[in-house]
């Protein structure tokens, strides 16, 4: 009987398997993620201003704003996850169309704690925090519609 109560009211017509069911269960409300969202976010705006402020500390202060800086967009990134959903989120991360930039992004994030924690260069720390926001901010157009090919037209017209 309730097999023909779910297939009338038009849930699907097969039990829930194992997988949908742990799925169902782990996944968050919209209340949560909007929280986890606002935590991120709220991280994101305490590491890019301790990073700013650090700019100001004699002897170590470049690697610390690379580092904060780093934390910022990691915690940026990481506020979008609770918005999307992790697999979502990689899944467009991915995506053929944005793949480039993804990994660009990712790239100059870890060159630039590799800079600051293991190799002690606070020029090429720099220099991969001024590339990491170029790398963001294209990484950011990708998920704009119609961003990609505003940029490519101006870019085009510029040239």
């Amino acid at each position: 009987m309730d097999k023909l109560k779910r297939v009338l009211s038009g849930r699907d017509t097969e039990e829930p398997s194992g997988l949908a069911e742990v799925i169902d269960a782990i996944s968050l409300g919209w209340g949560t993620r909007g929280k986890g969202f606002i935590a991120c976010f709220a991280l994101e705006c305490l590491f890019s201003l301790l990073g700013s402020c650090l700019l100001w500390v004699p002897k170590k202060w470049l690697l610390l704003f690379a580092v904060f800086y780093t934390l910022g967009n990691i915690a940026s990134i990481g506020s979008t996850l609770f918005l999307m959903g992790p697999m979502k989120q990689l899944k467009r991360m991915f995506d053929p169309t944005r793949l480039i930039a993804t990994v660009v992004m990712l790239l100059y994030l870890i060159l630039t704690l590799c800079s600051a924690f293991w190799w002690h260069k606070e020029g090429l720390a720099l220099l991969f925090c001024i590339l990491q926001f170029f790398a963001l901010a294209w990484y950011s157009i990708f998920f704009i519609l119609y961003a990609r090919d505003a940029v490519k037209k101006c870019s085009v017209c510029l040239s």
